[in-house]
């Protein structure tokens, strides 16, 4: 039987954004401050829907949870890299980089299933005001949650399985800041190509399914308000939707952006810039896209700080 090199695994090496010591202050800086904006801002949107009894509505449950994926999402990846910038060490053990890959799978899925269900949310006030509450009740927003939590988990579980079945040889080093999927898959020794299926499988589910909901809602929302007869009514029913639309602008354009700044990438390290944009900096526009572009959310701010 041929012999294979292959090592038990106790660690990987994240090379992070890069390796000039004299940055390394100034990355601290940055992405602490990231962050923090991130986290705050978010934990801001969910008081304020918490507090203010106007805000308990679909729409806002739905953000609220939004706003909690997000710092989730972004807390899976940025401490880890705020802690080895400080301590000096690129090292992240083979549990915990298993760990993030999982939870960063699972909340970036559950940002995207929870924007194709405001879109639906959207769909339904618009299209068929007069049966919304009945349509939209608190059981089937529950139900709708659950499904998106469900899809998340069992989507990062499946990922997170294939890895484990993966042998590494002695080359550990990520080009990255976090764990990612693909370059994990990349550093394995045995066969990937049930990885590599799965992988490609799960990201053309990803691309085609939610954006297609999101389109068919939308479609349905402009003709709805093109029958409209009034400019006043028109601008009222479509200014409920600009900032969901700007938020899914955001994340799939960014999405997108990234895509194809890495097949244009000379390195993995060029992606891995890329790749801020929409692991940090998405998640830290979305409250303030939310919060300027929503006047019931600058009402309820303005209540609680008067």
């Amino acid at each position: 039987m041929e012999s294979r090199n292959y090592t038990h695994v106790s660690g990987f090496f994240l090379l992070g954004l890069s390796e000039e010591t004299e940055l390394q202050p100034l990355l601290f800086g940055l992405f602490l401050s990231m962050y923090l904006v991130t986290f705050l801002g978010n934990l801001l949107i969910i008081l304020v829907i918490i507090m203010d009894s106007h805000l308990h509505t679909p729409m806002y449950f739905f953000l609220s949870n939004l706003s909690f994926s997000d710092i989730c999402f972004i807390s899976t990846t940025v401490p880890k890299m705020l802690l080895n910038i400080q301590m000096q060490s690129k090292v992240i053990t083979y549990e915990g980089c298993l760990s993030q890959m999982y939870f960063f799978i699972l909340f970036g899925m559950l940002d995207n299933v929870l924007l194709t269900v405001m879109a639906y949310d959207r769909f339904v006030a618009i299209c068929h005001p007069l049966h919304y509450m009945v349509i939209m009740n608190p059981k089937f927003c529950g139900l709708l949650l659950l499904v998106s939590w469900l899809l998340s988990v069992l989507d990062s579980l499946l990922h997170g399985l294939m890895v484990l079945r993966l042998s590494f040889c002695t080359q550990l080093e990520i080009p990255h800041f976090f764990c990612e999927l693909n370059q994990i898959i990349q550093l394995a020794c045995s066969d990937t190509f049930l990885n590599d299926l799965v992988l490609y499988f799960a990201t053309a589910i990803l691309i085609v399914i939610p954006p297609t909901g999101i389109f068919i809602s939308y479609s349905k929302i402009i003709s709805s308000i093109w029958r409209i007869s009034s400019a006043g009514g028109k601008y009222k029913a479509f200014s409920t939707c600009v900032s969901h639309l700007s938020v899914v602008s955001l994340f799939y354009s960014t999405s997108v952006g990234v895509y194809l700044s890495s097949g244009a990438a000379q390195n993995s390290r060029e992606s891995a810039i890329a790749s801020v944009m929409y692991t940090v900096v998405t998640p830290m526009l979305n409250p303030f896209i939310y919060s300027l572009r929503n006047k019931d959310i600058k009402q309820a701010l303005k209540n609680i700080f008067s």
